[in-house]
């Protein structure tokens, strides 16, 4: 229980935005958890955010509004705000700071945490060295997610990006039978966006391996900078004192970084790049940080945050300064995403940067990054191809050329497109990449080990496809 002080203070000098303002205070310190009673005996709460002399400025996580400032009256904690912790929340849905929506009692926990949370110290960090799986076979294969790893999904708007998230969130899994749970932290989200993340995880949820934060559009702006500490205390505890392997998903970036700039704005602080906080970047690295593993200690924290870039723009200064403090990237493409193919990763700007170290021998399979490499090679050449195709026009191309845009083309349909719903094992993955690499001669395969390529039976000539052999024609009959 938090220890309230016994005085209450009522000279409130004003309310501006999600703030008040409060004179004459003593005793106060930054990050302090605060009880607001209203005339009405309705209560609210704060964080203290600015501490000036007796002028305490205070961020009101319900909000202001009807709010009167002559008939408040304002208790302080002493501490930083605090959440109950343990596995009681597995099977949960809440609201951005932590209060039940599913019907349910409040969550309580066998302990509780600060939700500023605390850093890891450098030199008890484990490097990431297992693959997370998630059942996605273009993430799986070409940006392995690691334990313990940080990896952003750069989308726009209009993308799949959170049917992805989703569907990651649900099929996720640490493999060797280790425990697994997801805290999936939604903010800003639609109410109809809220109910299809709901349904989507209905199944892990009723497993008790789902910890689900939902902050809608319409909540409290503040909710929505509280929902991923949450989110990352709740996680922590799980792992570093539980022993389990915890995704933390976080959805949408953008939208906890524009209540950011919100409530900057309300302060009157000088803006910086867009009229965001000239404290973004330490703001985000204090979140995205707190993931990793303890030496010494069971679990780990991985944590795959979601932002969509305004107007598909990659040096606006969310995805900018995320990029600085991650390790690695999954990019979502619209041009993909035109052709029909879900999810639409654009392998080329994607990349996972700690990959190997959770893939290959005695970690996925032998040949996982051989075949990685590989994929990524030809399709730099399939796309050079592609722009010399629109100069001089298919017939202009070599023989070898035009192997390279079937490569393209089977990439897309046979390797990258997928169900929303289906999850795709490693192995089948691989499988299909070898099957998609096999449409090219065995002397564009250089990346590839010779023992592994006799083994999938590797040619040096391949029968013609359709469109091969309409070329073929074309250019017998042109010749004539």
């Amino acid at each position: 229980m938090t220890a309230w002080g016994e005085i209450e203070y009522t000279a409130v000098r004003e309310l501006r935005g999600p703030l008040a303002v409060v004179e004459g205070v003593s005793g106060v310190g930054w990050d302090e958890f605060v009880r607001i009673t209203l005339d009405s005996g309705e209560q609210r709460h704060g964080l203290v955010l600015e501490v000036d002399r007796e002028l305490a400025v205070v961020q009101v996580l319900e909000d202001t509004t009807g709010m009167d400032p002559d008939r408040i009256r304002m208790a302080f904690a002493g501490a930083p705000l605090r959440v109950p912790v343990g596995p009681g929340w597995l099977g949960r849905v809440c609201n951005g700071r932590g209060e039940p929506i599913d019907g349910g009692p409040p969550v309580f926990g066998e302990a509780d945490a600060a939700v500023s949370g605390n850093p890891i110290n450098p030199v008890r960090r484990e490097p990431p060295s297992e693959p997370v799986l998630t059942g996605v076979g273009a993430v799986d294969a070409l940006t392995t997610l690691v334990r313990g790893q940080k990896l952003p999904v750069f989308s726009v708007a209009g993308l799949p990006h959170l049917e992805l998230a989703a569907q990651i969130a649900a099929q996720a899994a640490a493999g060797g039978g280790e425990a697994f749970s997801v805290v999936f932290a939604g903010m800003g989200l639609t109410h109809p966006d809220a109910a299809f993340v709901r349904d989507a995880l209905e199944e892990r949820s009723a497993a008790g391996e789902l910890v689900l934060l939902l902050n809608t559009a319409d909540d409290p702006v503040i909710e929505r900078i509280l929902t991923p500490r949450v989110a990352l205390t709740v996680a922590e505890h799980l792992a570093f004192t539980g022993g389990r392997h915890v995704l933390v998903v976080l959805t949408d970036m953008t939208s906890y970084a524009e209540a950011l700039r919100e409530v900057s704005a309300a302060r009157g602080e000088v803006p910086a790049r867009r009229a965001y906080p000239g404290y973004l970047y330490s703001d985000l690295a204090s979140l995205y940080e707190r993931c990793g593993k303890i030496r010494g200690r069971p679990g780990s924290v991985t944590v795959l945050p979601v932002l969509t870039m305004p107007a598909g723009d990659i040096t606006h200064p969310v995805p900018d300064l995320t990029g600085y403090i991650t390790e690695g990237q999954i990019v979502l493409s619209r041009e993909t995403h035109a052709r029909g193919i879900y999810p639409p990763v654009d392998a080329l700007s994607s990349l996972s940067r700690l990959m190997r170290k959770g893939a290959g021998p005695g970690r996925t399979r032998p040949d996982h990054l051989d075949v990685a490499a590989q994929l990524i090679a030809a399709l730099a050449r399939a796309r050079q191809v592609r722009e010399l195709a629109d100069l001089v026009g298919q017939s202009g191309l070599s023989r070898t050329d035009r192997r390279y845009l079937d490569f393209d083309e089977a990439f897309l349909r046979d390797f990258v497109n997928q169900g929303s719903d289906e999850l795709r094992p490693l192995d089948e993955t691989l499988e299909s990449a070898w099957q998609v690499l096999l449409t090219l001669p065995r002397s564009q395969l250089s990346m590839l080990p010779t023992e592994l390529l006799d083994t999938h039976g590797a040619k040096e000539t391949l029968t013609e496809t359709p469109r091969q052999a309409s070329a073929e024609n074309h250019e017998r009959r042109a010749a004539e």
